[in-house]
């Protein structure tokens, strides 16, 4: 199939389908149809997450792209994620709806930039966030995701000099439960770093008896009125286990959609984010990425096969050994 110059300057297929078709529907029947998985992170919107046919954070994801028998693997979410999912299989054709999906993280932390900071620290080992490029997982000793970063740093040497990125918010908090002096990366997430502390205390006079669960890649003074802190699943695990509550809900606002279906008796409060003068607010905090994902693009891309995502073979054969480290430590 011969792709449309439009398609690649525009990194996803937007053709027009016919009126009144089912995309759930269709979407499901050429997935099954083609050998195809589809896998979807919480903060997709929820029409993907119901039509996915696993969705989970960053680490069960990766767990999954790896285990998968299918031959192809969809993965709604962002780039970084996808490319983990080549990696991890290289035979698969690994497609992601938009190419333009990427992470304020992996955005923040180059590999060249990371390279000269190794060079100027001698003897350090590097332990990076699962939100980097399959380029700076090259250049890494182990990965971590939210939900495994402090039980793997744990088995590091108390005296281990150790390199952490790119989340600052991460590795601040890491350090603090840890007692480590781990030299940190200063990256953040666009959603994470924009909630409001301010907010959370007026939701708080609001629903005295709500909960406070926070993502650990929120900045301290969030993280220091929370309840509970812990990776998206984890968050998750503790509302389904703990289902009479009110929360508050210091993380991507996509993640409610999955509380919401597993607790439905549950009351969750989003947690607006900051608010610049003279601009308008909104009532939750979204990772404008991840709503790049849309059914229209799954359809097209699963109708294609594009857009594919390709790792260089020399820089997965170095970052795949951080990925399975880090999955045979979790």
């Amino acid at each position: 199939m011969k792709l449309k110059t439009e398609w690649i300057k525009q990194g996803f297929i937007d053709e027009p389908i016919t009126e009144g078709i089912d995309l759930q529907k269709e979407i499901r029947r050429m997935a099954e149809e083609k050998n195809a998985v589809i896998l979807a992170h919480y903060y997709t919107k929820g029409e993907i997450q119901e039509i996915a046919d696993f969705i989970g954070d960053s680490l069960a994801l990766a767990r999954k792209a790896a285990e998968t028998d299918a031959k192809i693997i969809v993965m709604c979410g962002v780039h970084f994620m996808a490319e983990t999912c080549k990696i991890l299989s290289p035979d698969k054709l690994v497609l992601c709806p938009d190419l333009n999906a990427g992470c304020s993280l992996a955005d923040s932390c180059k590999a060249d930039d990371l390279k000269k900071y190794k060079e100027a620290h001698p003897g350090y080992q590097v332990i990076s966030y699962v939100n980097t490029t399959a380029a700076v997982k090259a250049l890494t000793d182990v990965v971590v995701t939210s939900g495994n970063a402090k039980k793997i740093v744990d088995t590091f040497p108390k005296d281990a000099k150790i390199i952490f990125g790119p989340d600052y918010n991460l590795g601040s908090y890491i350090n603090e439960i840890t007692g480590r002096k781990m030299l940190l990366w200063n990256g953040g997430c666009h959603v994470h770093e924009r909630f409001s502390v301010p907010e959370i205390i007026k939701l708080k006079e609001d629903h005295p008896k709500a909960l406070v669960l926070a993502h650990p890649e929120c900045k301290g003074p969030v993280l220091a009125i929370a309840d509970i802190v812990g990776s998206t699943a984890v968050l998750l695990k503790y509302a389904v286990e703990h289902p009479t509550e009110e929360y508050i809900v210091a993380t991507e606002a996509g993640i409610l959609h999955e509380m919401q279906r597993q607790c439905p008796d549950t009351k969750f409060y989003p947690v607006p984010p900051e608010v610049s003068e003279g601009s308008i607010g909104c009532h939750c905090n979204e990772c404008d990425y991840m709503k790049m994902n849309s059914l229209l693009k799954i359809y097209n891309t699963l109708k294609y096969e594009w857009p594919t995502v390709e790792v260089d073979t020399k820089i997965a054969k170095k970052a795949v050994k951080p990925i399975e480290k880090m999955l045979e430590l979790s």
